[in-house]
């Protein structure tokens, strides 16, 4: 990845590195985030907390931790991706809060109903988690299935935006 503007922020699960290119958001990353950025390509980011695009990103997730109504609008970079990925990303875009989709259905919805795990392996290659909503795809039988992010994470994030999950989760989100 070529220099970019970064920016830290804190969320209720954990912290958030957002990043962003002359085209858009093309990066957030939760800590320790399977499939994150390397330190190499970190060597060349620099912070800035006044730009504007990440400041917008800031805000949105904010809201969106504070179960405030949000629609993402922020533009963004995917091209970090090959065009398949980037297919299996744009298809992301289409899955509304609240709903799911498995990994199949997505397979299908692109038209590559045998490549479930070509699809799987995109998904979890998607570098702008949570707001390209990755999360919100299943395993056939609807069950929690891989997170870069850590399962944990997913099932925070679905509970949030009201998904009936069963079991409760302790977290920063749901405290028991």
């Amino acid at each position: 990845m070529t220099s970019l503007k970064t920016l830290r922020i804190d969320s209720p699960l954990g912290p958030i590195t957002l990043a962003a290119s002359q085209r858009g958001l093309c990066g957030l990353w939760f800590e320790n985030q399977k499939h994150g950025p390397s330190d190499v390509d970190k060597q060349n980011w620099q912070t800035d907390a006044q730009h504007p695009l990440l400041q917008s990103a800031a805000a949105q997730l904010q809201a969106y931790f504070a179960n405030e109504p949000v629609v993402f609008d922020l533009a963004l970079d995917l091209s970090a991706g090959t065009p398949f990925q980037q297919s299996v990303w744009q298809a992301l875009l289409g899955i509304p809060s609240g709903q799911t989709r498995s990994y199949g259905d997505l397979a299908r919805h692109l038209g590559k109903a045998q490549a479930m795990r070509a699809v799987g392996a995109a998904v979890g290659r998607n570098p702008v988690s949570l707001i390209v909503p990755c999360h919100r795809i299943l395993g056939a039988a609807g069950q929690l299935t891989g997170y870069a992010g850590g399962l944990w994470r997913k099932q925070a994030l679905l509970q949030l935006e009201g998904h009936p999950i069963a079991g409760r989760i302790s977290s920063p989100l749901f405290p028991e």
